[in-house]
């Protein structure tokens, strides 16, 4: 006799993006091959070349690098490569505590731009899961540092969340 196939939901993205970095990051080059596919997995994302530093439930701290290619007219980092990496980090703290049922799209994104971004940049954001039960907004802040520790720009990303249906 045949056993009746029972599908099974997919864990939601969140979920998949912590397993495949505890997998991932004490390897070596691991955090290298981890950030690689994320930029695969967002495109748009890939293009600033992020390079995750540390990630986990409630916390992301990414890094980028100053080249040519993310500089403006005034030899400073781009202010959309800075929203760039600040939407990432928000998205990585928040998704990767996430329950295996919830979801997030994002629906705002602001900055607050304090000084010329120039060198090795590490944007960090740390936030507390919120309880969904409903649809909610729920706001993750991520501070843009400089090599001197000085914010040079602050992303506050607006995210929606809500419960995976079942299908």
């Amino acid at each position: 006799m045949n056993k009746p196939v029972v599908a099974t939901r997919a864990p939601a993205i969140g979920v998949r993006i912590l397993q495949l970095w505890q997998r991932l990051s004490p390897l070596p080059g691991g955090r290298w091959m981890f950030s690689r596919l994320l930029g695969w997995m967002a495109p748009y994302t890939g293009t600033i070349n992020a390079r995750v530093q540390d990630l986990g439930p409630g916390h992301a701290r990414v890094s980028i690098a100053d080249r040519r290619k993310l500089r403006n007219h005034l030899n400073s980092i781009h202010a959309i490569a800075l929203m760039n990496v600040g939407e990432v980090t928000t998205g990585l703290a928040l998704m990767a505590g996430l329950p295996a049922n919830v979801r997030a799209i994002i629906t705002g994104l602001s900055m607050d731009y304090f000084k010329k971004a120039r060198g090795p940049l590490v944007a960090e954001a740390i936030t507390r899961q919120p309880p969904v039960n409903d649809e909610i907004e729920h706001e993750v802040i991520a501070d843009i540092r400089d090599q001197s520790g000085d914010v040079v720009a602050r992303c506050t990303a607006r995210w929606r969340l809500g419960l995976i249906p079942d299908e």
